[in-house]
């Protein structure tokens, strides 16, 4: 029960933290806007990001990652044929790979199916490399905590259940303890190791004793 888990709530270093180099992130960037797409893979390029391949509609993005299998995918909601949420849903069902989405600021309605779709971060229209770059930070960091929730829940549904409870417990202990969201990923994580929980019971501890 929630009541017995009185889980204290411990700062986690950054030094607990992995970093993952740009240099080892390969991406691809699927924007039917050639010069929109031109800098996306420039501004990428000069962070360190190795663009493996470029395209324009959802139907290439699919035919893309299926040949490259790269860990990043940076593609825009609209464009023509299968729009980018369709190609994404059908991405994420057989890759693992962070997927960040381009919409444009009256699309709101659209950043909330891409969510669901499976996408991990997304950037509004017109952005800089200010914007983009911590998007494309925060979908990797959340592509690797959902490679490690796989590992503990084997179901497509309870995957998406728990993500969402981790979620929420991060935003929680974001609030609470000032922790950025990588921290209070490490600190949910590391509590489960510590007190033999599964992560999806120590968000439910969080969300019970915090929220």
């Amino acid at each position: 029960m929630v009541e017995e888990q009185n889980i204290e709530l411990e700062t986690v270093s950054d030094a607990e933290l992995p970093e993952m180099g740009a240099e080892k992130v390969r991406t691809i960037v699927v924007e039917d806007e050639t010069l929109i797409r031109l800098d996306i893979v420039e501004t990428l390029t000069e962070a360190g990001f190795t663009v493996v391949a470029q395209g324009s509609t959802g139907e290439e993005a699919i035919a893309l990652v299926d040949e490259h299998e790269p860990e990043l995918v940076v593609m825009d909601v609209k464009m023509p044929g299968i729009d980018g949420i369709t190609a994404a849903e059908q991405i994420l069902a057989k890759h693992n790979c962070a997927v960040v989405m381009l919409t444009a600021f009256s699309q709101k309605d659209l950043v909330d199916r891409a969510r669901d779709a499976g996408a991990m971060a997304y950037v509004i229209k017109p952005f800089t490399p200010a914007d983009l770059i911590p998007a494309v930070e925060i979908a990797i960091s959340r592509k690797a905590e959902m490679s490690i929730l796989q590992q503990e829940v084997a179901s497509l549904t309870e995957q998406f259940e728990t993500r969402k409870r981790v979620d929420r417990a991060k935003g929680l202990l974001q609030e609470k303890m000032g922790l950025t969201e990588s921290e209070a990923f490490r600190w949910i994580q590391k509590t489960s190791m510590d007190r033999r929980l599964t992560m999806r019971e120590v968000a439910d501890a969080v969300i019970e004793q915090v929220g």
